[in-house]
């Protein structure tokens, strides 16, 4: 069955969203280029500051290819990309590629932890509002508002404030890497995931809730609650089970949301991802890493709408059975 199923309804997700991929990679990556090069100021400027003179510009846009014309900086950009090789930062004169190996480990920390945290409680939430009742039904309602409308800079600001500042239980800023310090490592995420998580796990409950409360008053629900079904069977088996497509939907959808909420947190966390590599590289005016990074972001976007994807074929039963 499993073979089956990654040679036919599997392998056909993969290929078409692969065909996509490449199709927004390449739209993504002029809008990107084109966008940073209107953008005012210049690489040159940044590098020199104001007090240089105007040949010491232009020599120095010579020796960047800032002189080109943008297509053919472009162009000159894509087959280096092409070949594996996304250039050099013309601010630190490091490869792209190795600024994001570095920084990249230090996203996937913050959007991973984000995405179990809010993804366990959101639907255990859900889940017990669905089975219990009213009362905590509203509970989850109240929830979603604060979720929904409380800014996430006031959070962050707030945890701060809390858990930093009165308490001290938790560093403010920073970040320390796994293999120096796990306990540390993990000290420094709690902050900044617990910032980002409110409002997935407000998206993730609410959604929970309502996909839950429709499969447990459908009428194949209630003939197994008449057959003598269990109360875990009912929830868990044809419940949960049943109600998994809607809720993988919203956390992919919060998935994507999380990419962007780390150029947020790293910022008022002062932690070294890539999300604050983006910010600097755009103030520097920094094509080549603007470039990396925009590129790393979107193919992890297209890899989390592939897991979605194929988390539909696993649990849609008439793609199963294709």
């Amino acid at each position: 069955m499993a073979p089956s199923l990654v040679a036919g309804p599997t392998g056909k997700v993969v290929a078409r969203r692969l065909g996509f991929a490449l199709i927004l990679l390449l739209v993504v990556s002029v809008l990107s280029f084109v966008l940073e090069s209107l953008t005012p100021g210049n690489a040159a400027l940044e590098i020199l500051g104001t007090n240089a003179t105007r040949a010491q510009y232009v020599a120095l846009d010579k020796k960047l290819g800032l002189d080109l014309p943008i297509y053919q900086q472009y162009f000159n950009w894509l087959k280096a990309a092409i070949g594996g090789d996304l250039g050099t930062s013309v601010y630190s004169g490091q490869p792209v590629a190795h600024q994001i190996a570095q920084r990249l480990p230090v996203s996937l920390s913050l959007v991973i932890g984000a995405l179990l945290a809010s993804s366990v409680i959101g639907i255990g939430i859900g889940v017990i509002s669905a089975v219990r009742g009213r009362a905590i039904g509203r509970g989850v309602d109240v929830l979603a508002l604060i979720g929904f409308v409380l800014p996430s800079f006031w959070i962050a600001a707030e945890l701060i404030v809390i858990f930093a500042v009165r308490l001290q239980w938790l560093p403010a800023t920073g970040y320390v890497p796994l293999r120096t310090s796990p306990t540390e490592w993990l000290r420094s995420l709690v902050l900044p995931v617990a910032s980002l998580s409110l409002f997935c796990i407000a998206a993730i409950a609410k959604q929970t809730r309502e996909a839950m409360l429709d499969v447990l008053g459908s009428v194949y629900v209630r003939l197994a609650r008449a057959n003598g079904a269990s109360r875990r069977s009912i929830v868990f088996r044809h419940g949960l089970r049943n109600a998994s497509l809607p809720i993988v939907t919203v956390i992919g959808l919060q998935a994507v949301g999380l990419l962007g909420g780390t150029v947020f947190a790293e910022t008022v966390f002062a932690l070294p991802g890539l999300g604050s590599l983006l910010v600097n590289s755009a103030l520097n005016h920094d094509l080549p890493l603007v470039q990396g990074v925009t590129i790393c972001f979107t193919l992890m976007i297209v890899l989390i709408n592939l897991v979605v994807d194929v988390a539909y074929t696993w649990l849609n039963p008439r793609l199963r059975t294709a």
